[in-house]
């Protein structure tokens, strides 16, 4: 057994696999996989960290982990590794389609090198965390503890659509990096900088925007193509599902409430608790994509919120990978960062009780007057009108839709000053009475709306704000879907049921609490046409203008749950 101590790291050196390794298919024949490896200076054996991901092994995820160098330096052989047709590495990469074969492969060949103890783990976020999900899927022996990160476990609902909406800006952004990456390394020059050009500006203003032409001429097998194609979850997602049934690993579970992979995290982390016998440990900070540090957005969370993942894995490696003892101060599995206390907590289950209904009313005018919408935990009617429902309307106009800021799927991501987009006539807002005492919320809001449209389909953006005294408006949570409205013409409000972002916070007293509706959130998805075809598939010449009616009151009780912690 390693006792605790730190290393003096060698250089990196450059190891290869050639597969086909022992259990890996034939259709690996001749690909090679090259990765950095980081040696400890000593005898060992070391246990050994692996890492295998898109986008050039040298930078190593240092967007949100240390360096290499210092996982090593605590004792383990690290090895980040170029996924197929990646960096230096031979074949052809396909998004996700060989992460399973080759992890297991390089899972196992790397257990076999030299001053290797044989006991692997994995780390990494995003595509990296989905390659440790892979990878566990195939069950390699030598595989002992993962700790995967912002994972969009289910690709189709948790990565590429929303509630049926397609999150625009980070899906063209990504499949644009993706394709520049690609001709890099075909070296054709003029494909990569028109490429990166268009990543960094995104062609929003074209007939399709999802469908740009530069994605087209340039990239024609791009992955975004076949996600456009495939808007529902059919054959096409299941066959890139990683099937975990059966897996039995300690999984250390990574999130951030700004993320747009957080549903993803919870998802696994909740699949993993039922089926697993082995620890699963869930840790959610205030954080987006990237970076994990304590500012996200506008707001400064404290020091609190600056990144402990490093060490955390490091712990967590060294109980499942050195055999070190657990600590023995007890801590529950569940450990969430407070927004607003801007301190982590504790707890023993993720919350799934149904939450505290806060009620949304208003005279007709919550789109054109702040103080005209109400949110109360209290159902009510306006003594003018005691048995029928009151109504709000939206109009969405495509020339001018609603535009994002922030949130989980907006770039930048975070905690934004929304109060100009809340003072929107297409914008619905409905506020509580300034709170007599703090209100701490923990788990996933869930909207209820009633709502008729003109349109064979129409967007739903929802989004939790808290009101501050200096009149600022910070979003706290959202969510977004696309509605099918099959009898436009004649029918009367159907119930759209909306889950929101997951989130824990607290609002001080004084504060407010708002809820503000919207018809669109663009870029961050995708305008609904209004046609009823999907994003991909409609010119934004044929987009029509969209009204929609939110009934409220005691007959259309619409409504948001709220996951409500006590003082």
């Amino acid at each position: 057994m390693l006792t605790p101590g730190l290393y003096a790291v060698a250089p990196p050196q450059t190891l290869t696999l050639e597969l086909p390794f022992p259990a890996s298919p034939p259709e690996g024949a001749g690909i090679h996989l090259d990765a950095d490896g980081y040696y400890p200076i000593g005898e060992g054996p070391f246990p050994l960290l692996l890492m295998r991901q898109p986008y050039g092994r040298a930078i190593a995820s240092t967007v949100v982990y240390a360096h290499p160098s210092w996982y090593a330096s605590h004792g383990y052989i690290v090895v980040i590794q170029d996924v197929r047709g990646r960096g230096t590495s031979g074949g052809e990469f396909d998004l996700f389609r060989h992460e399973a074969d080759d992890g297991y492969a390089t899972v196992q060949w790397a257990a076999n090198l030299p001053q290797s103890s044989g006991a692997v783990g994995m780390y990494g976020f995003s595509y990296q965390g989905m390659t440790q999900l892979y990878a566990a899927a195939k069950k390699p022996p030598a595989l002992r503890a993962i700790a995967p990160a912002m994972v969009g476990y289910d690709l189709y609902a948790d990565w590429a659509y929303e509630n049926g909406a397609l999150p625009l800006q980070i899906g063209l952004g990504w499949a644009l990096q993706l394709a520049a990456e690609t001709a890099r390394l075909k070296e054709d020059a003029v494909a990569y900088q028109a490429l990166r050009q268009a990543a960094h500006n995104l062609p929003l203003g074209e007939a399709i925007p999802p469908r740009p032409q530069v994605l087209k001429t340039y990239a024609p097998d791009s992955f975004f193509h076949q996600w456009l194609d495939h808007p529902q979850s059919d054959d096409y997602w299941q066959a890139l599902q990683p099937d975990l049934a059966g897996v039995d690993l300690p999984m250390l579970h990574i999130g951030g409430w700004y993320d747009p992979y957080l549903r993803g995290d919870l998802r696994l982390y909740q699949q993993m608790v039922s089926q697993s016998s082995m620890p699963q440990e869930l840790w959610i900070g205030p954080w987006g994509h990237l970076p994990w540090s304590r500012r996200v957005g506008a707001v400064d969370f404290g020091p609190e919120a600056d990144s402990l993942i490093d060490r955390l894995q490091i712990r967590w490696f060294d109980q499942f990978l050195k055999e070190f003892p657990a600590e023995t101060e007890a801590k529950s599995p569940i450990q969430l960062f407070v927004m607003g206390e801007n301190r982590w907590r504790g707890r023993d289950r993720w919350p799934t009780h149904p939450g505290q209904p806060f009620y949304l009313s208003s005279s007709g005018l919550a789109g054109m007057r702040g103080d005209d919408g109400v949110l109360s935990p209290q159902l009510f009617q306006l003594p003018s009108q005691p048995a029928s429902p009151t109504e709000d309307v939206i109009v969405h106009d495509p020339w001018r839709p609603v535009p994002s800021l922030g949130g989980h799927c907006g770039l930048p991501s975070g905690p934004f000053d929304r109060g100009a987009i809340d003072s929107r006539s297409d914008v619905l807002t409905y506020t509580t009475e300034p709170l007599s005492e703090g209100m701490t919320l923990v788990g996933t809001a869930i909207a209820t709306l009633y709502c008729r449209a003109d349109a064979p389909s129409f967007d739903l953006s929802v989004v939790l704000s808290e009101v501050h005294g200096d009149g600022r408006v910070i979003n706290l949570t959202q969510g977004h879907c696309r509605v099918e409205n099959s009898d436009a013409a004649n029918s009367g409000p159907q119930v759209v049921t909306l889950p929101l972002q997951p989130t824990a916070c607290t609002l001080a007293p004084g504060h407010c609490l708002r809820l503000s509706v919207a018809a669109s959130c663009f870029p961050a998805y995708a305008v609904n046409s209004g046609t009823g075809a999907q994003p991909g598939n409609c010119a934004q010449i044929d987009h029509q203008i969209i009204t929609v009616t939110l009934a409220h009151g005691p007959v259309y009780p619409s409504c948001v749950k709220l996951s409500l912690e006590a003082e």
